[in-house]
């Protein structure tokens, strides 16, 4: 039977208020707030909802409150065609939220409320969903729950990617490893990356020996690398003046993947994604400035001619 969806994107979906500030109050005082912006985030949500924007048939998986169903942004990935009947949906907690203020100096204060993301842990993986998809990529969520589905995706023999993101540091250096053991694209930053050979005491060629046969190091305005049997392949990055970073890692695996699952090259694949992710920072938030397919392919290719 031939698989008709593309990517299945599991982890967070948030709601994200940027806030920015003149200087951060003392403790005891207040502060006013110059801008405050509610808007759509979470970096698997970020990843299912620019997959569908460059045509993918994208789902979810994420947990969120009762309140997230039929909201403005439930609405919107149903526009755009997510899948969205794996939801895991609390009673008792509301969706995850993230809140970022920024001062005049640009140092920034976040906090992260989990709230409905705490359901993970003991939620059971969705099989027969996994089974409708090509790729599933683990985002940042619950190190326990992404193991599980990373475990069934292979099960399965699906594209499996991780990027354990801004949550590197839930994971333990034994369940780091149980995570990476069952994919076959890892996923990070050049901070990442580091720490996790690090946590892991590892080289790049150690850590592909784990299980990943592709090492993809992100290395923003220095472009990226890709490490694999090809040996290794370096990147440059499309420049454009960057008026919110935030989504950009998300989005450049979105493109990565929607490419990789079609018969690209692996360098194509990273061209490809570079254009996606120079759309996503033009504007403030991560769903703000989703290309389309023609719109990122003729970026690529002006770029890369």
């Amino acid at each position: 039977m031939s698989i008709k969806k593309d990517l299945l994107a599991v982890g967070h979906t948030a709601l994200d208020y940027i806030i920015t500030v003149d200087e951060f109050p003392m403790a005891n005082h207040s502060a006013p707030m110059k801008t405050m912006k509610n808007l759509n985030g979470g970096a698997a949500a970020n990843g299912a909802m620019i997959g569908a924007s460059l045509g993918m048939k994208t789902g979810l998986i994420s947990a969120v409150g009762c309140e997230f169903i039929d909201s403005p942004y439930h609405k919107n990935m149903q526009k755009l065609g997510v899948d969205t009947e794996a939801l895991i949906i609390s009673e008792e907690e509301s969706t995850p939220t993230a809140f970022v203020m920024t001062n005049n100096n640009q140092d920034q204060i976040s906090y992260f409320y989990m709230g409905a993301g705490k359901e993970f842990h003991d939620s059971e993986v969705p099989r027969e969903k996994i089974r409708e998809f090509k790729a599933v990529h683990l985002a940042t969520g619950d190190p326990h729950f992404n193991c599980k589905a990373g475990i069934v995706a292979k099960e399965e023999e699906r594209l499996v990617s991780f990027d354990p993101g801004q949550d590197l540091g839930l994971y333990s250096p034994n369940k780091l490893k149980e995570v990476i053991s069952n994919v076959n694209i890892l996923f990070g930053n050049h901070h990442e990356i580091k720490r996790i050979q690090e946590s892991l005491n590892v080289d790049v060629n150690g850590l592909m020996d784990l299980g990943p046969e592709i090492v993809l190091k992100t290395c923003g305005s220095e472009g990226s690398i890709i490490y694999s049997d090809e040996g290794k392949i370096e990147v440059k990055s499309i420049y454009r003046p960057a008026v919110d970073p935030t989504g950009a890692g998300d989005s450049y695996k979105a493109g990565f993947v929607s490419r990789l699952i079609y018969g690209a090259s692996l360098e194509e694949a990273a061209k490809f994604a570079s254009s996606v992710s120079s759309f996503v920072v033009e504007k403030q938030g991560c769903q703000t400035n989703m290309p389309t397919f023609d719109e990122a392919y003729n970026r690529m290719v002006e770029f890369y001619k």
